[in-house]
């Protein structure tokens, strides 16, 4: 069984992209979408994007779209990593921009050499992974780089690394999202 999302904005706008029906699976709602892609309107073109939790792919199609210079997505679901390679063929998306690790955050993250402009953190909420993510790849953000969080609860509920400021926060049902700044140390 087959999903369909909608990219918001961009080169893509308007596009439907296809995901699989996968537990713990839910795109990032259209509203919170785009306020997250109106946050970092300045700031995602030419940006290099790593993707923790990629799922239905609906953040780093929405990145490419607007301008991201390269995505890096996870996705341990190989059923779902069909539909998100599929998807990249569809819109004609270059191995140069666009790299798909079908794998776990933890499994891939100690191998990553690059450095992101700016992070997606959005794991399945029944997993809980967002401390534990958020320590494995902070070595991997630039100074001043981006990391955009959503969750099912009070973000400041989560221990993220102190050297994360929080620059912005919006909230659309259950759904709790913040985008933080990594300061330099």
């Amino acid at each position: 069984m087959k999903n369909q999302l909608r990219i918001i904005g961009g080169e893509w706008k308007r596009r439907q992209l296809a995901f699989a029906t996968v537990d713990g699976l839910r795109p990032t709602p259209d509203r919170v979408r785009e306020t997250l892609f109106n946050w970092l309107m300045w700031d995602i073109q030419n940006s290099k994007v790593l993707d923790l939790c990629t799922g239905s792919g609906a953040l780093s199609f929405e990145a490419l779209s607007r301008g991201a210079a390269q995505v890096v997505m996870i996705e341990p679901n190989r059923i779902q990593a069909e539909f998100l390679t599929n998807n990249l063929q569809l819109l004609k998306v270059t191995s140069q921009h666009a790299k798909l690790k079908i794998a776990t955050a933890q499994q891939v993250l100690p191998t990553l050499k690059e450095h992101f402009d700016v992070v997606f953190l959005d794991p399945p909420y029944s997993l809980n992974l967002w401390e534990e993510l958020a320590v494995l790849v902070d070595p991997c953000i630039v100074s001043k780089g981006f990391i955009y969080i959503e969750a099912d609860r009070d973000l400041n509920q989560i221990k993220l690394p102190t050297s994360w400021q929080q620059i912005k926060t919006t909230k659309a049902g259950t759904v709790r999202a913040g985008l933080y700044q990594k300061n330099e140390t």
